[in-house]
């Protein structure tokens, strides 16, 4: 089984603030990015990881990033897109011919455990397609236009998507292309399977591997990797 991650690192990170997307902000001491690359780096179901940055950056990481903290040479690093989407797509255009699963994480998810990573992998091969994810514990309401609430969802069969998500190459090459022949933009990559009526598998979640996302993020990162450490 060959699998290829793809690490979408070419967000902006508008919500974080500041001049830096939140990739290059340090946790621990060192950019969240390189917390991230070595989950992959040391799961060895991974052949070949792809990092996808935002455009014009892709030189400046390998030299900043991948030689700096001493990561494989063999890695790419390739220009992201409009969208995660697109970057993802770029992602897909260079992995090899001969790839059996593809795993795409986020690359600010740092906190994935090398025992999910080779979860995913296996998962994928068998069943085509799966996604970490974990239940949601908060009272979910839904709301309409006005601000008011219309409903309590149940909550029993709803879970909060994470990643990695994993795919046969085939599989995942077959609902982008799709998606981008009808105009569907989803806001993971298993909802352009789903759409398509392949069946996804869910994998449990730890609760740890939470995408930092804001400054409040940064303080439970850096509780999380104190307790790691």
């Amino acid at each position: 089984m060959k699998v290829t991650a793809i690490i979408a690192a070419a967000g902006l990170g508008k919500r974080m603030g500041g001049d830096r997307p939140k990739q290059y902000l340090e946790l621990g001491g060192r950019p969240i990015i390189c917390h991230t690359l070595d989950r992959f780096l040391n799961a060895s179901v991974v052949s070949d990881v792809i990092v996808v940055v935002e455009p014009g950056r892709e030189a400046d990481f390998k030299k900043d990033i991948l030689e700096a903290y001493g990561y494989p040479k063999s890695w790419m690093v390739i220009c992201g897109g409009a969208a995660r989407q697109d970057s993802i797509a770029n992602g897909l255009r260079h992995v090899s011919a001969d790839c059996d699963v593809i795993l795409v994480h986020d690359g600010v998810r740092p906190f994935v455990t090398t025992a999910q990573i080779e979860r995913a992998a296996a998962v994928a091969m068998q069943d085509g397609a799966c996604v970490i994810a974990s239940p949601i514990k908060e009272t979910v309401k839904r709301v309409g236009p006005e601000g008011i609430v219309i409903e309590t969802v149940d909550r029993k069969y709803l879970w909060s998507a994470e990643t990695p998500q994993g795919f046969l190459t085939n599989i995942l090459k077959e609902a982008m292309t799709a998606a981008s022949n009808d105009g569907f933009v989803g806001t993971d990559d298993a909802s352009l399977v789903e759409r398509l009526g392949i069946q996804v598998t869910v994998i449990e979640g730890t609760g740890h591997n939470i995408k930092i996302t804001t400054p409040a993020d940064i303080a439970i990162a850096e509780a999380i990797l104190k307790e790691w450490k």
